[in-house]
């Protein structure tokens, strides 16, 4: 009878497979949502894990990780898998490899470890994977790298965003027709060389157009999002209503607006600028919408720093980085989808935001925030560059809103209104929107990207301290909430626990065992001889 069971269950696991994830934190269980995406995708697709060979304990899980993680999907579609070690590959082929990467601004990273003879090697890792599916590419990076945890936790931090990552360039794969997105023109927003980053980084997911608005009211119907990267110069009325009846239409909008005019070129010329209050003709807009932009500039004790020559004489320089109060680092949010797990935003000379009204068909989060010690400064005001000496003691406001989302119905703001003289009306006009979306930034800084000998450097870095905050992971989360990818953001929420040993304990506490696996194996061998000499001697002794 048992011989029967044992048969019969061999034989149904041919044709049944279980699959169990005992661990408490469900690191080896798949989203709903990521096994749906994958039971949808028709014919093979091929997955190249560039994350192999010989490396410390960090990199070596991260690998087993992504591993796992691609066995796992392979139970749900037909995934095939390859480990390439880059470092055994020929020169031209690894040149090849090196190259491809550089394209898609992927560097490998470089690990230095001490030997047992107590010199350094330097090892170059490929933390990539190379997805092909029906005739498209696309790279994934499988590293992060934030400023405020350490190797290990950015290892383990790593390991917790690999479904999400794979899951998003499987959804980008996926789909042959693609979101489209515009960067509006017209109004003096920044201009295509200070936004080239974020538009390379949008290009592997969407198709990128930049545009003004004309007459027609539906012009903007094509795109799945807009995106107004500050803007310099007030809209129009008729600007105003195509975007307002977008909007109405359940289309997204993400606002980068700054809410003081300022010259940072006059700044830099002169040492100082007059900051005086920007009205772009938004204001009663983005009322209607729920929320406010205050003009103020916001001071926060956690900034960047800026170089300063503190010497006395001119002819011998001395720079000396001081802190910028006007260059804040923002926190971000872990509420929601779009924030959670990011490090700190940087910005300069941006505002705060207030939320109005109460409409109960919306919804706002705050997504971005200024430290526990920060200030505002009313507008009109002049910032000077010599104005470096803060007191702390000023610096008592905490939390000051600078980015919210928006998700609900909005009213429009010609409800009440006439169309427009210059508009094309396609369509009866709308005083209500179906669901739609928008994100509202107190700051266009934050999507701009600094030029290094004519080529743009990454949005967010600062080549002073040589970091890289989290702005282009802060506006690509933000584009993919505003589309039909906002399913897949809750999957960066996803936390593996890291299990450190406690340092202090263990080395308050090393004594005892260190004594004990030296001294016992000593003392059993010892023991172990005596009782064989005594039953030796018991046994032969007549």
């Amino acid at each position: 009878m048992a011989v029967c069971g044992i048969v019969l269950a061999n034989v149904l696991a041919q044709f049944t497979v279980l699959r169990i994830d005992l661990t408490a934190d469900r690191r080896y269980t798949l989203s709903p949502d990521t096994k749906q995406l994958l039971r949808n995708l028709s014919g093979d697709t091929e997955v190249t894990l560039y994350l192999n060979g010989s490396f410390n304990s960090g990199f070596t899980r991260l690998s087993r990780s992504a591993v796992q993680l691609l066995n796992e999907m392979k139970a749900y579609t037909d995934l095939s898998i390859s480990l390439v070690n880059p470092n055994k590959l020929s020169d031209s082929d690894r040149q090849a490899l090196v190259a491809s990467l550089a394209r898609h601004n992927l560097h490998p990273t470089a690990i230095y470890e001490t030997t047992g003879n107590g010199s350094r090697s330097e090892t170059l890792v490929y933390p990539f994977a190379l997805v092909r599916y029906q005739g498209r590419e696309q790279f994934v990076s499988l590293l992060e790298n934030r400023r405020d945890l350490s190797g290990a936790e950015n290892l383990n931090h790593s390991a917790e965003s690999l479904e999400y990552k794979f899951a998003l360039c499987l959804r980008t794969l996926q789909n042959p027709e693609r979101h489209r997105i515009l960067f509006l023109e017209g109004q003096g927003e920044l201009p295509e060389q200070n936004t080239k980053d974020v538009e390379s980084l949008l290009a592997e997911h969407f198709d990128i157009y930049r545009g003004a608005l004309n007459s027609h009211s539906d012009c903007l119907n094509p795109f799945s999002a807009v995106i107004v990267a500050d803007p310099q110069t007030p809209f129009s009325e008729a600007d105003k209503y195509v975007l307002d009846q977008y909007i109405m239409q359940g289309g997204s909008v993400l606002w980068l607006v700054n809410g003081v005019q300022f010259s940072e070129q006059v700044l830099e010329d002169e040492g100082f600028t007059p900051a005086l209050a920007l009205d772009l003709n938004l204001t009663d807009m983005l009322f209607r919408y729920g929320v406010r932009i205050n003009n103020h500039l916001l001071q926060d004790l956690q900034c960047l720093s800026i170089p300063v020559d503190v010497s006395r004489n001119p002819d011998q320089p001395q720079w000396q980085p001081m802190p910028w109060t006007y260059a804040p680092l923002l926190l971000t949010s872990n509420i929601s989808p779009i924030t959670a797990n990011l490090s700190p935003v940087s910005a300069t000379f941006c505002s705060d935001l207030s939320s109005v009204g109460d409409n109960p068909d919306l919804q706002s989060t705050i997504l971005l925030a200024s430290s526990d010690h920060a200030t505002l400064i009313p507008v009109p005001g002049e910032v000077d560059l010599g104005d470096l000496n803060h007191d702390p003691r000023l610096f008592t406001l905490a939390y000051l809103p600078v980015a919210v989302s928006l998700d609900g119905i909005f009213p429009s703001v010609f409800e009440h209104r006439m169309i427009p003289e210059s508009i094309e009306q396609h369509g009866e006009k709308l005083a209500q929107s179906c669901p739609a979306r928008q994100i509202v930034v107190a700051s266009g800084s934050v999507i701009s990207n600094d030029l290094q000998q004519g080529q743009p450097l990454p949005a967010g870095y600062d080549r002073y301290s040589r970091i890289q905050f989290a702005n282009r992971d802060f506006i690509l989360n933000s584009v993919l909430w505003l589309t039909d990818y906002s399913d897949l953001l809750p999957l960066r929420q996803k936390i593996i626990p890291l299990r450190l040993l406690n340092k202090n304990r263990l080395n308050s506490g090393i004594a005892l065992p260190v004594s004990l696996s030296l001294i016992l194996p000593l003392l059993i061998l010892a023991l172990t001889g005596i009782i064989v000499q005594l039953v030796r001697k018991h046994k032969y002794t007549l």
